[in-house]
């Protein structure tokens, strides 16, 4: 498998966020990121006009976020070449992106901020629709917001990476339920927008700037070849990255707390290798198996949802007897770090 480490989900000057496409593109590159995916609110301009393409060695793709009439249920599109309607319920756009050969994630699902009267949470309610892809399991500009007081708003600004910890429990409580029905795709999301604010009416500060995002919750993809890194190839790249994505083999890093890359978890039966995202059958030969980059960690197995087992080292072997959607969380120093997403085994 060949690693690729991206940030997914941000906003240009073609919605609500206030660098160029190019510009941001750029930011990722000198911070070294292989891809990005842009996800600006219900418009495809930045694919229109050129911009999904190669800047140095990261590629920027084009998806968006759509929303309904009441700015809720939020929907992270990629893979579609048009927009829908936000008259339209959430589960029929949904059902769109999916007929039209794309993928999509519930976008902040669980979102309850209420720090700024003028940045509403926008929570997802639409959840008897069975066509989405996959869920936003970690998203950094939800969870800053959330826990953004009048006390601690000079520290949350100052150290923006800092104050982001772990992904809500309630998220992972129904990502875990879904998952031992069918496969549901968890990713994470820095929600971008490097927002201008002017400060006691005499400068202006950019707020989280790109640069400064593009450090904190990544998305990890795990492809079976590597990908071209040529302009005449960016549709084969996108396919790649969009179908890994699709698949389930990705993880989700919060860079703060360390470097991910490297990380492993797979399923091994009956001299088979099975990745995230995959169905394994259940036999007296299940392991699941963790590797850790270079950093010992606290690895924890979740079985639908439970913490079953738990051991601090740099590569983990549990023996699997019961069916259950398995994944991993691995905390550094105490903090969270690591999320994979589930091998469901016997399901």
């Amino acid at each position: 498998m060949v690693e690729y480490v991206g940030a997914v989900h941000m906003h240009s000057v073609f919605s609500d966020g206030s660098g160029k496409p190019d510009e941001i593109a750029s930011f990722a590159d000198e911070v070294g990121l292989d891809f990005i995916i842009l996800t600006d609110h219900n418009t495809l301009r930045a694919l229109d006009e050129g911009y999904e393409k190669w800047y140095g060695n990261t590629l920027m793709l084009v998806g968006c976020e759509i929303n309904d009439k009441q700015n809720l249920n939020h929907y992270i599109a990629l893979g579609i070449d048009k927009t829908f309607s936000t008259r339209m319920p959430a589960k029929e756009y949904v059902a769109r992106v999916k007929q039209n050969g794309g993928i999509g994630f519930i976008a902040h699902p669980h979102e309850k901020r209420s720090s700024m009267k003028e940045h509403p949470p926008y929570p997802w309610t639409e959840w008897n629709c069975e066509d989405f892809t996959g869920i936003e399991i970690w998203n950094h500009m939800s969870e800053w917001m959330e826990g953004l007081t009048e006390q601690n708003k000079y520290n949350y600004f100052v150290h923006p990476l800092r104050s982001i910890v772990a992904p809500p429990q309630e998220t992972l409580e129904v990502w875990d339920k879904l998952n031992l029905k069918r496969r549901v795709v968890g990713i994470g999301g820095v929600d971008a927008h490097a927002h201008k604010v002017n400060l006691l009416g005499f400068f202006e500060v950019e707020v989280f700037p790109y640069k400064v995002l593009f450090k904190s919750i990544r998305t990890h993809i795990l492809t079976k070849s590597k990908i071209s890194k040529v302009n005449s190839n960016v549709d084969k790249a996108k396919k790649t990255v969009i179908d890994t994505l699709g698949s389930g083999n990705c993880f989700i890093s919060n860079y703060y707390r360390g470097d991910a890359k490297g990380f492993r978890f797979f399923g091994e039966n009956n001299g088979k290798t099975y990745n995230m995202g995959e169905n394994m059958p259940i036999s007296p030969d299940s392991r699941l198996k963790v590797i850790l980059p270079d950093i010992s960690g606290m690895i924890k197995l979740i079985k639908n949802g439970i913490t079953v087992d738990e051991i601090e080292n740099l590569d983990a072997e549990f023996v699997i007897t019961q069916k259950g959607a398995y994944r991993v969380e691995v905390f550094r120093d105490n903090f969270p770090w690591i999320y994979s997403n589930h091998i469901r085994i016997g399901l």
